[in-house]
């Protein structure tokens, strides 16, 4: 059936005005005042702002981590994006070394068809770089549409790969146009300062904020924006935490190295007393980067608001306190790095940014959806409200306030690390491609209903391509 929402404010990157909206068939086809449509369903949003949907950059579905796995799944995970007013999220697809990339990416298919409720995408972890890397990534980038590529600083003996191989990735990426995002900590210092801590018996989760400093961000921050000038490529820095990183990012920027920077909800909110927190319980705010002493929010903020920061990913990556996070309990380094946001990512932004006056509304739609839908291959078929483009729409109420609660979220954890925060505004009804996922605050969506979205590549994206050449793909197939 067709839809017609009416009455509502339509808010863009660019525009904020007065309109009705046609759906059928899963695309925007009217937009216009005093609409009408046989047989249309209305859908009255009258005193509600019609978003577009936010995409979530930087999520953690099924993934497997320090001997465990994150408590939510691409349904549980994709549900509770819904509920937050996400409706694609692009999750990060883990390799092994020694094994075809072509394995990983099918095994992480398996994981999300079937099950996710919204749209979805993967970016492809490289841990090296050899010739039989080098043979797929044609395929991985070209076919698969999968036109992102996450190396990693940190995480030294899991993740960590050597300065020679980001190096190599951002060439082939400037030859194949894609993004390259990196996680920039500098693992081998990181390393060293663990074992000096557990070796003075510094056992405690305030540690993991001790043993991984600012300057430990800031030193890899630059060194890859330096190779990245070097190699005359593309740059996307996720999980920004701290001023030193944002300098190194505006510095390059003005250098005019292509170089972007997410930051996410809980460095926005949190900072690193959340560690000291008494019976183990700072273990429930350990990530990586840590979350920082409060001074770094204002940098953060004021980043955002300039454009030295460009993006709000979530970096969902859920572990329960019992079970999961209490797998370090005397030992620190071994607390599973990650906490649950992808259902709160959209309202905080709003509440924190718009309502507190820190950015303006079109920012917020730029930062939450637009920029990420142009920046990852996306624009304009998704991230924005336009003839042409997926009726992936949240309609939102800015005139409520409620109190961020685990008894009340709708991810699969036993705890919220927003817990009691008051925020302003909320998502009412949520589309996927013109399907209810979320109806007057109930999920209302299916399983599996979630489609793989192959995109185009960076170099296309930045040309704000036409829709042709984002290609959706039913089932989560890895072939057309």
């Amino acid at each position: 059936m067709s839809k017609l929402i009416k009455n509502g404010t339509v808010v863009t990157a660019v525009d904020q005005y007065q309109a009705d909206v046609l759906i059928e068939n899963g695309i925007i086809t009217q937009i216009g005042l005093n609409l009408s449509k046989e047989g249309a369903e209305i859908v009255d949003a009258a005193g509600h702002y019609v978003f577009p949907g936010g995409i979530d950059p930087h999520t953690h579905l099924d993934m497997p981590f320090g001997g465990t796995v994150t408590a939510d799944d691409f349904e549980t995970g994709t549900r509770a994006a819904a509920f937050g007013g996400t409706t694609t999220i692009i999750d990060f697809c883990l390799t092994n070394k020694g094994r075809p990339l072509s394995q990983s990416v099918q095994t992480w298919h398996q994981k999300a068809s079937g099950k996710a409720v919204i749209d979805y995408g993967f970016h492809l972890m490289i841990a090296e770089i050899n010739d039989e890397v080098l043979a797929e990534l044609p395929k991985m980038i070209h076919e698969e549409g999968i036109t992102s590529l996450k190396v990693f600083m940190a995480y030294k003996n899991v993740f960590q790969a050597d300065d020679g191989t980001l190096y190599r990735t951002l060439l082939e990426a400037k030859r194949h146009g894609a993004l390259v995002m990196v996680h920039a900590e500098n693992g081998d210092v990181i390393e060293y300062l663990i074992k000096e801590a557990l070796e003075a018996g510094n056992t405690d989760p305030i540690y993991h904020a001790l043993t991984r400093p600012s300057l430990i961000e800031g030193e890899a921050t630059g060194r890859a924006a330096k190779l990245t000038a070097l190699a005359g490529s593309q740059l996307y820095v996720v999980h920004v935490t701290c001023e030193e990183a944002v300098q190194q990012i505006a510095e390059a920027r003005n250098k005019g190295v292509d170089i972007w920077g997410e930051t996410c909800p809980q460095y926005l909110m949190l900072d690193q007393t959340y560690l000291e927190r008494p019976n183990f319980e700072g273990a429930k705010y350990v990530w990586s980067p840590p979350l920082r002493p409060q001074h770094h929010q204002e940098a953060l903020w004021t980043a955002l608001k300039n454009g030295q920061l460009q993006t709000l990913g979530s970096d969902h990556c859920s572990f329960n306190f019992n079970g999961q996070k209490d797998l370090g309990l005397g030992d620190f380094s071994k607390i599973p790095n990650g906490g649950p946001c992808i259902e709160d990512r959209f309202s905080i932004l709003y509440s924190e940014g718009v309502v507190k006056g820190r950015i303006t509304l079109n920012q917020f739609v730029d930062i939450v959806s637009t920029r990420i839908a142009k920046l990852f291959g996306l624009f304009p078929k998704k991230g924005t409200i336009a003839v042409g483009c997926d009726a992936d729409i949240v309609i939102f109420d800015p005139n409520v306030t409620r109190t961020i609660s685990s008894e009340t979220h709708h991810m699969n954890v036993d705890y919220n690390p927003f817990e009691g925060i008051v925020i302003s505004g909320e998502p009412v009804t949520v589309l996927s491609r013109g399907e209810y996922v979320i109806r007057n605050k109930q999920f209302v969506g299916t399983a599996g209903a979630g489609q793989f979205v192959k995109r185009a590549t960076y170099h296309a994206a930045s040309r704000d391509v036409k829709s042709k050449n984002v290609e959706v793909v039913k089932g989560g197939a890895t072939h057309v």
